[in-house]
C-alpha cells in the first residue's frame, strides 16, 4: 500500500511539472521600445547618453543597443553640443567642448539615422538647477542579534546623510554612491591584501517642499550587514548628491516604489512611468528612461571600526596538507599553495583548491586606489 501511494504521489508530482508553460500576458505595447540613459552635470567631465532599444515582454533580459544615432544637446543660448559614439550605443560628450552651467536649460536631441523608420526624438528642456554641499556623512553601528550564551552578537552599519540648502533652490534630492573596501587573504599569499569597488543599485531620492526648510538629517543611505566583508579591515563610500526638478523626482520616485515592491502581474511597469523624452514624428509612441539635469556635489566617507560578527568568507579555504617533498598534480592550475610549514617534520605545505583563497585578484584588484590612504 505504501509503495503504492508513493507511486501515484509521484506521477501527480511529474503531471504538476509537465503542465508547467511561460506565461506571457498579451499587451498593447509597442515591442520595442526606445530607452534612454542619460545624465549632464555641472562638473567638468565626459557626459553620456546610452540608447537602446527594449525587448518584448518574455524575452531574455540583454541589452540592445541603438547604434548609428546622431545625438545633439542644445541649450537656452542657441550653442548645439554633438555628442561622439564610442562603443555601441553609448554617446558621449567632448569635456574640452561642453560642460553644463547651472541656470541653463538643456535639450537632448537624436535621431535614429536609418534609411528605414528614421525617427527624431526630443526631450523637454530641462534646467540644471543648484545642489548644496553634503553637510555630513556618518554611520552607527547597529546591533542584528545580542550575544547569547550560544552565538556572540552580530553588528551592522547604518550609514546617515545630512545636507542642508539655507537658499532655498533645491527642494529635491537624488543620491547615488560607489563604495570601496579592501579586504584580506588569511594567509601570507603573494596576492595578499586587494580592493573591490561597486556601485549602488538602489534608488535614494527625498522631497523637502513640504517642510518649512530645505533641511535632510539622519538620511538612511545605506546598511552595511554583517553577511559581507566590507567591514572588516577599511570600507570608503563615495557619495553624489544630484539636484532634481519635480517631474524628475516623480519619476524617480515611481521607480523606487517598483523596486521596493514585490513584483506582481498588476504591479507598476516601467512602461507606465512617463519619460521627458518623446518621439516628434509619434508624438503617442512610448519612450522609456529619462535625459537627467543636474547640478552634482560629492562627499566620501571611511570607515575603519570593529564590528562583532563580521562573515570570515576564507573559512572553507584547507584543501589538504602535503609534505615539502611530494609532488602537487596540477599545481597552479586547479590547486594553490596558500601557507608554507617549515617547523613541521618534515616542512609541509597547505594547498586549497579554490584559487581565490590563494589569490586576491579573483575577486577584485590589488592597485590600490588613489584615495585610499586619504582615510588614515
Amino acid at each position: 500500500m505504501k509503495n503504492i501511494q508513493q507511486i501515484i504521489l509521484f506521477s501527480f508530482l511529474l503531471l504538476l511539472n509537465s503542465c508547467i508553460v511561460q506565461f506571457i500576458p498579451e499587451t498593447d505595447e509597442d515591442k520595442e521600445l526606445l530607452v534612454v540613459e542619460g545624465l549632464i552635470t555641472d562638473q567638468p567631465e565626459a557626459y553620456t547618453v546610452k540608447l537602446s532599444k527594449s525587448l518584448p515582454l518574455g524575452r531574455k533580459n540583454v541589452a540592445k543597443p541603438l547604434k548609428g544615432c546622431i545625438v545633439k544637446i542644445s541649450d537656452d543660448m542657441g550653442n548645439t553640443y554633438s555628442l561622439k559614439e564610442t562603443v555601441a550605443g553609448t554617446y558621449v560628450t567632448d569635456p574640452a567642448k561642453f560642460q553644463g552651467t547651472i541656470g541653463r536649460w538643456y535639450t537632448l536631441h537624436i535621431n535614429t539615422n536609418t534609411s528605414y523608420n528614421n525617427l527624431n526624438y526630443e526631450s523637454f528642456p530641462m534646467e540644471l538647477k543648484p545642489v548644496p554641499k553634503i553637510d555630513s556623512i556618518y554611520y552607527e553601528k547597529k546591533i542584528i542579534r545580542e550575544k547569547d550564551e550560544i552565538s556572540q552578537a552580530l553588528e551592522g552599519c547604518q550609514v546617515y546623510l545630512n545636507t542642508y540648502d539655507p537658499e532655498n533652490n533645491c527642494s529635491f534630492y537624488r543620491w547615488e554612491y560607489s563604495e570601496t573596501w579592501e579586504f584580506r587573504l588569511p594567509y601570507d599569499v603573494t596576492n595578499r591584501v586587494c580592493w573591490l569597488s561597486n556601485n549602488s543599485d538602489r534608488i535614494n531620492v527625498k522631497n523637502t517642499s513640504v517642510f518649512e526648510e530645505d533641511r535632510i538629517n539622519r538620511y538612511p543611505l545605506n546598511f552595511i550587514s554583517n553577511t559581507t566583508d566590507r567591514l572588516r579591515v577599511k570600507y570608503s563610500m563615495l557619495v553624489n548628491q544630484y539636484s532634481l526638478n519635480e517631474d524628475e523626482y516623480l519619476y524617480w520616485e515611481k521607480l523606487q516604489n517598483i523596486a521596493e515592491q514585490v513584483g506582481g502581474l498588476y504591479d507598476i511597469t516601467p512602461a507606465a512611468i512617463p519619460s521627458n523624452v518623446w518621439c516628434l514624428e509619434d508624438p503617442n509612441e512610448k519612450v522609456l528612461g529619462y535625459f537627467s539635469v543636474s547640478a552634482r556635489s560629492s562627499k566620501r566617507i571611511f570607515i575603519k571600526d570593529y564590528f562583532q560578527g563580521i562573515i570570515n568568507l576564507y573559512n572553507e579555504c584547507i584543501s589538504d596538507t602535503i609534505p615539502g617533498g611530494v609532488p602537487i598534480p596540477n599545481l597552479g592550475i586547479s590547486v594553490w599553495v596558500i601557507e608554507y610549514i617549515n617547523d613541521a617534520m618534515p616542512p609541509s605545505r597547505v594547498v586549497t583548491e579554490n584559487r581565490g583563497c590563494a589569490d586576491c585578484t579573483v575577486r577584485g584588484t590589488n592597485k590600490e586606489p588613489v584615495f585610499w590612504k586619504e582615510g588614515k
